[in-house]
């Protein structure tokens, strides 16, 4: 599959990319099984979604088991600098005084020349960002110590000299070159990029983070640091401009050695610093919506999601052979006498259930011989959810969890039909006459305006469309300067190359992907200079990559998600701009193909070797590692990065396709429907919520015996998903889906957007027709013009030859 490039999508329905036995992955893919009667029994995920994970996974994740080697040699080269001018102390028992000073020497001795020697400073400077790890006896007191120098050495100025010589780096043509007519490409070709890059990580990350406890003067430093961050301080741009810039050379084959996880982490973690995360962002569309006037909004859409449970997924395969078999006993003891059923039920542990399952096969029954060809994508009969132990979760009234919604255009389509069918006549736009309706339709509209809800979107549109109309009575547009909209500005010129340069390596991130010649090496930041030489080495290998290949996946899909939604409250057109170069760049049928694989497998995936994370595996002591310790990975229930990416992509799915029936039917053409119905067995209420709202999207199309076939999931949906009044979602008969008005909905669409552009951003190629006129005599001729050279030489003959020998009627031209 090309990204970019017109594309079907392949069904390569097995995960691929793995280097561990079928063993290890055997145990990842195991079916949670089930008791007697063929129900399942796995539990929900205790997953809680947020911006980002724990700090120490966040910390783990920068570097890849291969590196573990240099944590010894930057402290050395710390201890070596140290030394030399300072004391034999250890750099905890210094004073604030001594630790400023320095810290300062060591900023100076970055200036040098040789690059030998700068490489070991900032060796040692990353050291001093790590916590001087060899000085503490816990990972508490690592990260205390992290902290603590972290905002010494942005109080002395450190970053600003980073961005300098990540610059120098970036532009360093001999090492670009070099990498290029390389046939492999190793940890060591990134040296001095992956130190730069570490130490910024790390004190963006670590200033990031919000801990009441802070000196005031941190708080401060914070504030400050967050404001220079999203400003063109840097190059003339903001420092996440750079990073796409890096982005951009990577994937036009021009820079292969560019350790690409760190650039997209550091990336992720400056925009979500800049711009904020999704809690800012309910904020901030709250205080939008004050600002526009418009009624708050009906409830926190985080504080639901996080409420909710999960439903039970659709059955699987084992499952419909073990269904098949117990309606075999059940017509055998049809059979038997009443006398001796009635002895056997005594004993019938699952006696209380027999009535709903006989009920709910009889309803399956019915349905089978329309049922569809293909028994993987039925939804079969699920039994009640198992009990959950109390929790704190809050608890919803009986009812659905969301307040239903109606658009303007929806009151007026429902009073157009209205008047057409009693009256005979339409009045347009007009939302308020009634007279001549029943009483009936009077209660229908007042229930309507009640749940009218007007989108921060819908004002944005109407106010571009008036600028539109009137350029010069319209009065100058005030756009505030937000981090926003400086990274708007900045990233606009290339954005279609940033978003396919996005695409394409998250592509070849996928576990779906097939290695190909032409792809891209992700690879070049985790392959050691020396291949392993046993099975150990071999396995620790294959863990570090795919565990490489989960963390770009999951920095890639929350970039694109935080970008997505800041630019919807900043701008509507400015989201639409992104999201229309996504859909060209064929982003849709990408997330879709790395949906269809075994999503179970995946989510509970164990590409990590805890001993070896970061800060545990430099404080105590490393176990020896076996290859069994390595298959049995570590105890947890499920992966967190592999189950934030999965969310993260289907909400960016369900953002390129809310209200576009073009991009809807692509889901429909790319046979989206099973795929989605799979990923439903992640037993994860906000993963659920979000397959059943792109399914809802497309229901109207499936045809009416899909939707027979599938009614637990339409059930599903009608109990998770917000409702739109007058939405006849489970229907084929959506006036809108006129399928040859698709691409006219993408180019009208494009035409605004382009439009908006101009007028906001493009003031060289402002229509001279709006241009102001200077219509005052004595201004214009007081305007200094600079005539040429040979001009002056020449004035006597240009004044002969245009003035005196050509007669003027000034009578004439004085009237």
């Amino acid at each position: 599959m090309e990204v970019g490039g017109s594309s079907g999508l392949p069904v390569n329905n097995k995960q691929r990319g793995a280097m561990l036995p079928n063993k290890s992955r055997g145990e990842f893919t195991r079916n949670p099984r089930k008791d007697s009667e063929g129900l399942s029994e796995s539990p929900d995920l205790e997953f809680e979604y947020a911006d980002t994970d724990k700090w120490a996974a966040e910390l783990s994740e920068l570097y890849s088991y291969t590196e573990g080697p240099e944590f010894a040699l930057n402290r050395k080269c710390f201890e070596v600098e140290f030394k030399t001018h300072v004391s034999d102390k250890k750099w905890i028992e210094l004073d604030a005084a001594q630790h400023r000073a320095h810290a300062m020497r060591l900023l100076d001795s970055l200036e040098v020349i040789a690059r030998e020697k700068r490489l070991k400073v900032a060796r040692a400077i990353l050291y001093l960002a790590q916590g001087t790890f060899a000085e503490c006896s816990s990972e508490a007191e690592v990260q205390y110590w992290m902290r603590y120098n972290i905002f010494l050495l942005l109080d002395v100025g450190t970053f600003s000299a980073l961005v300098e010589l990540l610059n120098m780096e970036i532009d360093n043509s001999a090492a670009c070159s070099s990498a290029v007519r390389k046939p492999a490409i190793s940890l060591a070709d990134s040296t001095d990029l992956r130190v730069l890059l570490n130490i910024m990580y790390l004190m963006v990350e670590t200033i990031q983070q919000d801990d009441p406890a802070d000196k005031p003067e941190w708080k401060i430093i914070r504030e400050t640091f967050r404001a220079e961050l999203g400003s063109p301080l840097f190059n003339n741009e903001p420092i996440s401009v750079m990073l796409f810039g890096m982005v951009t050379k990577f994937c036009s084959g021009h820079a292969p050695h560019f350790p690409m996880k760190k650039v997209l982490l550091l990336l992720w973690k400056s925009i979500l610093f800049t711009l904020g995360g999704f809690e800012q962002l309910q904020s901030i569309k709250v205080h939008k919506r004050e600002e526009l006037g418009l009624p708050p909004l009906p409830e926190d859409s985080i504080r639901v999601i996080r409420s909710m449970r999960a439903a039970s997924p659709p059955a699987s395969a084992s499952d419909l052979i073990e269904q098949q078999q117990k309606r075999a006993r059940r017509e055998h003891k049809a059979l038997i006498k009443q006398d001796n059923l009635d002895a056997f039920n005594e004993k019938d542990p699952y006696k209380a259930d027999d009535s709903r399952e006989d009920e709910d096969d009889n309803d399956d029954n019915d349905n089978s011989m329309e049922a569809e060809t293909f028994p993987l994508e039925r939804d079969e009969v699920m039994p009640p959810p198992i009990p959950h132990p109390p929790s704190e979760r809050v608890s919803f009234p009986k009812g659905l969890p969301w307040a239903p919604k109606v658009r303007e255009k929806d009151i007026e389509n429902f009073l157009e039909s209205s008047r057409s069918k009693f009256i005979g006549y339409t009045l347009g736009n007009d939302t308020d006459t009634v007279v001549g309706l029943p009483r009936p339709i009077h209660e229908s509209i007042k229930t309507l305006k009640q749940h009218k809800y007007v989108s921060i979107a819908e004002i944005q549109i109407a106010k571009e469309e008036e600028f539109q109309k009137t350029p010069l009575s319209g009065g100058e547009e005030e756009v505030e300067m937000s981090s926003t909209e400086l990274l708007y500005q900045g990233i606009l010129p290339s954005l279609p190359q940033y978003m396919i340069a996005l695409l394409k390596i998250l592509l070849a991130a996928a576990p779906t992907s097939k290695a190909k010649t032409d792809s891209i090496n992700i690879l070049a930041d985790v392959l050691p200079e020396e291949m392993p030489t046993t099975v150990l080495q071999s396995m620790k290998l294959g863990v570090d990559v795919n565990r490489h290949k989960e963390i770009i996946v999951k920095a890639i899909s929350a970039i694109l998600l935080l970008l997505l939604k800041h630019f919807k409250l900043n701008h509507i057109y400015q989201f639409e701009y992104m999201a229309q170069h996504l859909v060209f760049a064929n982003c849709i049928p990408l997330i879709l193909k790395f949906f269809n694989q075994n999503i179970m497998s995946y989510i509970t995936a164990k590409n990590s070797i805890s001993v070896l994370d970061f800060p545990y595996c430099v404080v105590h002591e490393l176990p020896e590692l076996t290859a069994e310790s390595l298959e049995a990975g570590d105890n947890n229930q499920f992966c967190w990065r592999n189950l934030f990416s999965c969310i993260n992509l289907l909400r960016i799915l369900n953002k390129l396709t809310k209200w576009k029936h073009s991009r809807t039917m692509m889901l429909v053409v790319f046979k989206s429907a099973p795929i989605l119905k799979r990923a439903l067995k992640v037993k994860q209420a906000m993963m659920q919520l979000y397959v059943l709202k792109l399914l809802k999207v497309q229901t109207k199309y499936l045809g009416r015996q899909w939707r027979k076939s599938n009614m637990k999931t339409m059930s599903a949906i009608y109990q998770k998903v917000r409702h739109r009044l007058n939405d006849d979602w489970a229907y084929g008969n959506d006036l809108d889906a006129r399928p040859w008005d698709f691409q006219a909905e993408e180019c009208a669409l494009r035409a605004n957007i382009e439009r908006f552009n101009s007028r906001r951003y493009d003031k060289s190629h402002s229509n001279p027709d709006f241009l102001p006129v200077d219509n005052c005599l004595q201004s214009v001729l007081g305007q200094r013009v600079d005539l040429p050279e040979d001009f002056q030489m020449n004035y006597d003959l240009w004044l002969e030859r245009e003035v005196f020998s050509k007669p003027i009627s000034w009578e004439e031209l004085l009237q």
